[in-house]
């Protein structure tokens, strides 16, 4: 049963007012994955680790001079069928929520899972986040 919408929906917001797209449907993940250049797929959560460092420290990696060409999101427990799409393209690693990946045309060159997220603080998943960015997407933005 998914997570009432009621109840998310200011955690959803904390991604989309930063410039993130919702994506709802295993073919909007399909889609956006499929853009060229890079991609930020994060699959948010209600988790408190979600809450307290990961959403904060995404917005402000998000403020960094690099940035993805593309910034999408998903629900886990809410988008059931757009998170197990999204998922499927962090290839080689197990289902964690919250978690981060970056994909340049539809391959994953970075993740950040959830255990890397729990131990960390908002400003430590933002400076990893934006070394990540500097690396995979500063030659795409030039």
């Amino acid at each position: 049963m998914p997570y009432p919408e009621f109840l998310i929906a200011p955690m959803r917001e904390e991604l989309t007012d930063v410039g993130f797209t919702e994506l709802r449907t295993a073919t909007d993940v399909d889609q956006a994955v499929a853009e060229k250049g890079t991609t930020l797929v994060v699959v948010n959560s209600v988790c408190g680790c979600a809450a307290g460092k990961a959403r904060p420290g995404i917005a402000r990696a998000m403020q960094h001079g690099t940035t993805p060409d593309h910034a999408v999101t998903v629900f886990a427990g809410a988008d059931i069928e757009a998170t197990d799409r999204a998922r499927s393209y962090f290839t080689g690693y197990p289902p964690s929520s919250p978690s981060v990946g970056l994909l340049r045309d539809g391959k994953l060159v970075y993740i950040m899972e959830r255990h890397q997220i729990e131990g960390n603080t908002a400003d430590g998943i933002a400076a990893a986040l934006t070394t990540a960015f500097d690396k995979y997407c500063a030659t795409q933005n030039a």
